[in-house]
């Protein structure tokens, strides 16, 4: 087995945070692994980064009305901190936007280049002749051809999920400029993926079929047997890797050929800090690559990226690729559009300390070999029943006892005892379940010697034995503090916070995990602990339901027509509705109340009298202009003094999106007095 291994997670796009889904489907994993990697002496490089190219970020980026630097720069961050609040142990957390990213990925693409793996092809794409821009399938859109939908993009329609391409659209239209788009000629460079196709057979069809993920080996083996096709590795954008080569202006690499070469940049910074040579990771057959993805990208991963690195010639093709399926949330599918996800840097905002908490919660749901669910409930039970009823009760137990009956010293007792194997056995379980992707088979092993901890004691019963039979006592202690110091060094890849306070609570150190496999005794008798401490609180029902309640007002929100509009008030009866005398009106005078930017002063003719209204509308209407308009008004509001005048009713009005006012008119003029309701 190889020394050195080159982990890499997905890349984050940087168009919005991180949720439950990406967590549980790449990253906790990963980390796990790393983690793990590391404590058996591995030499460990793992890397990510984000993801800051492409369409749906310009998109967001005119939509904000700010630059895509802007955008990448914001989520970004967000990212970052969140993957560092979960204890993501990443060695280089990067971005695409660097400028080493820019020349990596410039030189494997110009390394294509010369040695003629790129195919040349012209064709007629949509162009927006007022933004002189040609359009990504994203920015244009029309009426979908099998549904009827007006607002269907270029590449999909979201109503039916027919797949498109810009060319079957009815009536398109650009998004940029609204106008027709017209077809264009346009280059751009191809990587003929037909050419692979042996190469990805032998590779993976036949060398992996044993130790793939199905899921991961079917997809693959679906796209093979349907035949591959040239791809373009280029694009006409403005935001992204220009291409380096001349009369390509307006250019960049497609953002599925620059993303993974992330991982080499990345890598390559990492290293340069370091001392390291990247080249050791990338272009040796000594290091063992693994790429942890979702689902969604097993096509990138496993096509599209080897045969990028097979054109080129100098690396490394991945040992694995263990995709993970998608991971549900309360039953139904994860929508960031729609906003139903928990997202990481909330949780660590509404649970603060209880990071391990999550990713204790998420990986007993890992959606390993098919799409699985998160719950709130369940995520209570796992923390309540399992982390503070089970892993956390045996050790406090354990010190607890050690404080009372021997001052906080551990007690002699039988070092070759016999209860020593289940730690043995757990530790070698564990690392088979790492080695082999099983991230829950895993966690099930650890949280199975927390159960054998507290059932040892149970029998053992101590805190009798103590009085009659003190040398009993003293041996089931001393094993229990050989079990809690077991999962204090085991936990950590799971659980890294709680695994620290463990270590802490022990006064121990983070030993190297073959020991935890093959040493009997992990802490000496005589040795001094630590004061106990809760390594687990309960979770209040409470605290719960304010995290359902949450996802319930996203759900009421996603079913308002306007994503703008404010809440329903509180509900009223007819009867309180009837007191209402909504009435036709018309403005006779309207003048600027002193030393009052906001408020004018009117004379207003309602059918029953003229009275004055002070209404805070100036920012939106001069008073010249609402002379004479028709309006209505709440006639019988009780009078108010506002700057000293008495105001006799006040007007309806809503807000634009501009955020201008706007007066609630009759269609047509009718008279003055009218009753409305």
């Amino acid at each position: 087995m190889s020394n050195k291994k080159m982990i890499t997670a997905a890349l984050p796009y940087a168009n919005g945070p991180v949720h439950i889904g990406h967590l549980a489907g790449v990253y906790i994993p990963a980390d796990v692994y790393a983690r793990f990697q590391r404590r058996t002496g591995k030499d460990v490089a793992f890397i990510c980064g984000s993801d800051e190219h492409g369409i749906p970020i310009t998109i967001r980026a005119k939509k904000e009305g700010v630059t895509p630097q802007d955008i990448v720069d914001k989520y970004h961050g967000i990212i970052k901190q969140s993957f560092s609040d979960l204890g993501i142990s990443f060695d280089e957390y990067s971005r695409t936007t660097s400028k080493k990213h820019y020349d990596v990925s410039q030189d494997f693409f110009k390394t294509l280049y010369n040695k003629g793996k790129f195919t040349e092809e012209v064709s007629e794409q949509y162009f927006d002749e007022q933004a002189n821009e040609f359009l990504a399938d994203r920015y244009i859109v029309g009426t979908c051809p099998n549904c009827g939908n007006e607002n269907a993009y270029g590449d999909q329609c979201e109503k039916c999920g027919s797949t498109l391409s810009p060319s079957e659209l009815i009536n398109p239209k650009s998004m940029l400029s609204g106008n027709v788009p017209v077809l264009k000629e346009t280059k751009n460079w191809y990587l003929p993926l037909n050419e692979y196709e042996d190469f990805l057979n032998e590779w993976i069809i036949e060398g992996h079929k044993d130790d793939w993920k199905t899921n991961v080996y079917g997809q693959v083996k679906s796209w093979l047997n349907d035949g591959l096709k040239p791809r373009a590795m280029t694009r006409d954008l403005n935001w992204g890797v220009p291409i380096p080569l001349p009369g390509a202006e307006g250019k960049v690499l497609y953002v599925w050929f620059d993303a993974p070469i992330g991982y080499i940049s990345f890598t390559q910074e990492w290293a340069e800090k370091n001392g390291k040579d990247w080249k050791d990771y990338w272009q040796n057959e000594n290091s063992d690559l693994i790429h942890f993805i979702g689902k969604d990208n097993i096509v990138f991963h496993c096509i599209i990226f080897p045969s990028m690195m097979k054109a080129h010639g100098d690396y490394i093709m991945p040992k694995n690729v263990p995709a993970f399926e998608f991971l549900n949330l309360e039953n139904e599918k994860i929508s960031t559009s729609r906003n139903w996800a928990v997202w990481a840097h909330e949780y660590v905002e509404d649970f603060p300390g209880q990071q391990d908490v999550l990713r204790y919660a998420l990986l007993s749901s890992a959606p390993e070999t098919k799409d699985n669910n998160f719950t709130w409930k369940d995520f209570q039970t796992k923390n309540n029943s399992e982390l503070v009823g089970i892993f956390g009760n045996f050790i406090n137990r354990v010190a607890v006892l050690i404080h009372k009956y021997y001052n906080g010293i551990v007690p002699e007792g039988n070092n070759n005892a016999e209860e020593l194997n289940e730690i043995k056995k757990a530790a070698k379980e564990i690392g088979t379940f790492l080695d082999n992707f099983e991230f829950r088979n895993a966690l099930s092993a650890l949280m199975n010697l927390a159960r054998f901890g507290n059932q040892f004691l149970q029998t053992e019963e101590p805190w009798k034995t103590i009085k009659d039979q003190p040398e009993k006592a003293a041996n089931s202690l001393f094993i229990g503090a050989q079990i809690a110091v077991a999962l204090a060094q085991l936990s950590e890849p799971f659980m890294p916070f709680s695994s620290e306070k463990l270590l802490n609570m022990f006064n121990v150190q983070k030993s190297d995990w073959n020991d935890v496999e093959n040493k009997n005794i992990l802490i000496e008798s005589g040795h001094q602990i630590n004061e106990a401490s809760l390594l687990f609180s309960k979770i209040e029902d409470d605290v719960i339901e304010a995290q359902i309640q949450k996802l319930e007002n996203t759900k009421q929100n996603n079913k308002k027509t306007n994503p703008n509009a404010n809440p329903m008030k509180d509900e009223i009866q007819f009867d309180d509705f009837s007191k209402i005398d909504l009435r036709t009106a018309t403005i006779l005078e309207a003048e600027k109340v002193e030393k009052a930017d906001k408020l004018l002063k009117f004379k207003v003719d309602t059918g029953v009298d003229i009275r004055t209204v002070v209404s805070g509308v100036a920012e939106s209407f001069s008073p010249e202009e609402l002379i004479g308009k028709q309006v209505m008004i709440l006639l019988n509001l009780a009078p108010r003094k506002i700057r000293g005048i008495e105001s006799q009713g006040m007007f309806l009005l809503t807000t634009k999106p501009d955020g201008k006012l706007s007066f609630v008119t009759p269609d047509e003029t009718v008279e003055n007095g009218i009753e409305i309701g």
